[in-house]
C-alpha cells in the first residue's frame, strides 16, 4: 500500500514538474547552428540498450533475478519485430547499443573456463545490480541461440542490419559490466571492447558509438583509445547540446527514456514525448531519447505511433539520425 502511494506521488510530481517546464531542463544557446544541421530546428537521437538477459541477471529488487532476466529477454525478443516495422514505416533510425555476446551463434568453455579472454570481474555493489559471485559468466549457458535465445541474438542483429531504416549497431560492452572506474579495471573494459569489436568485424561492422551499461560512466580514456567516438549520460534530463571532451569523445546527455509508467495512461505518455519534441524545436536543442527493447509493448502499440507520426509531420524541423551520423556532422562543423 505504501509503495503504491509512493509511486502515485512520484507520478503526480513528475507530471507537475513537466508541466512547469522543470524537466527536461532546456539549455539553449545562440550558436545552436554548431549543433543543429541547417535548415532544421532540432535534432533527435534515439538509442536502444540491446541486452536480452545479460542486463538484468543480477538485478536488485527481483526475487529471482535470473528468472526475471529470462522473462525480460523473452519480452525483448517479442518487441523487436514491431519496433523495426514502426521505424521502417516512418524512416527513423536507432542506435542499437548491443551487448557483444549477442553477436554469437553459440559459445563453449575453453580449458574449462567460460570466455577466458575476459579478465575476472571483481566484486562490486552498484546502483542497479550487485555482483558477489564466483564466476561472472555463471549464467552463460554455453549453448546456442536456438536452444537458449535469451543469451544470443545473431538472428535479431541480422533483422536490424537488414532494416531499411538505416540503424546503427553500437556497443554496450561484451557482457554488460559495470564500467565505473572504481568497479572496472581498465584492462577489463579493454578486453570487453576488443571482444565486441572482433565479433562486429566478422559482420563487416565497425563499432563507434558506446553506451555504458546501467549508466555506469567510467574509463573514458579506454573508450577513446579503442576508437569510440561518443557515449550517453543520464546525469539529468536535458534539452541541450553535446559536450566534446578534451579526448575528442562526444557526450550526449539524455532527455527522456521511452518507458511505460502504469500510473500514466498511454495517451499522456504520447502527449508528453510530443511536447518534449515541440520544446526541442522551439529552443533549437538536441533531444536524446533511449529505451530498453524489453519495455512494455504498449509503447510500440499505442505511444510510438503517435510520436512517430508527429516526427514524420515535422521532417522539415527535426533532424533524425544515429549517434555516429550525428558525430560525423559535429566533427565537420567544429
Amino acid at each position: 500500500m505504501i509503495a503504491t502511494v509512493t509511486r502515485r506521488g512520484k507520478a503526480w510530481l513528475g507530471r507537475a514538474n513537466f508541466l512547469m517546464g522543470r524537466t527536461p531542463r532546456v539549455e539553449s544557446r545562440a550558436d545552436f547552428r554548431r549543433f543543429i544541421p541547417a535548415p532544421y530546428q532540432a535534432v533527435l537521437l534515439i538509442s536502444a540498450d540491446f541486452e536480452l538477459a545479460w542486463g538484468p541477471r543480477y538485478a536488485k529488487g527481483a526475487g529471482d533475478p535470473l528468472a526475471f532476466a529470462r522473462q525480460k529477454a523473452r519480452q525483448e525478443r517479442e518487441n523487436i519485430a514491431p519496433i523495426l516495422a514502426l521505424t521502417e514505416k516512418y524512416g527513423i533510425p536507432i542506435t542499437w547499443a548491443t551487448v557483444g555476446h549477442l553477436f554469437l551463434d553459440s559459445c563453449r568453455p575453453a580449458g574449462g573456463k567460460k570466455h577466458p579472454e575476459i579478465p575476472a570481474v571483481p566484486h562490486y555493489r552498484g546502483p542497479f545490480w550487485d555482483y558477489t559471485g564466483d564466476d561472472w559468466f555463471e549464467h552463460d549457458p554455453c549453448a546456442d541461440y536456438r536452444s537458449q535465445p535469451e543469451w544470443y541474438a545473431p538472428d535479431l542483429i541480422r533483422l536490424i542490419l537488414d532494416s531499411a531504416a538505416g540503424h546503427e549497431i553500437g556497443c554496450h560492452t561484451f557482457s554488460h559490466i559495470d564500467c565505473r572506474d572504481a568497479a572496472c579495471p581498465p584492462e577489463l573494459l579493454k578486453a570487453e571492447l576488443r571482444a565486441c569489436k572482433a565479433l562486429a568485424a566478422q559482420w563487416g561492422l565497425t563499432l563507434r558509438s558506446f553506451v555504458h551499461p546501467g549508466h555506469t560512466i567510467g574509463n573514458l580514456d579506454v573508450l577513446k583509445a579503442e576508437g569510440f567516438t561518443s557515449f550517453r549520460t543520464d546525469y539529468r534530463n536535458v534539452l541541450g547540446y553535446p559536450k566534446r571532451h578534451d579526448s575528442g569523445l562526444w557526450e550526449f546527455g539524455q532527455t527522456a527514456e521511452f518507458a511505460f509508467r502504469k500510473e500514466w495512461p498511454a495517451s499522456y505518455h504520447a502527449s508528453r514525448y510530443i511536447r518534449i519534441l515541440k520544446r526541442a524545436i522551439a529552443s533549437n536543442t538536441v533531444c536524446v531519447c533511449w529505451f530498453h527493447p524489453s519495455f512494455d509493448p504498449v509503447i510500440v502499440e499505442k505511444v510510438w505511433p503517435e510520436v512517430f507520426r508527429f516526427i514524420d509531420a515535422h521532417r522539415d524541423d527535426i533532424w533524425t539520425g544515429t549517434h555516429q551520423a550525428y558525430v560525423d556532422f559535429l566533427e565537420q562543423h567544429r
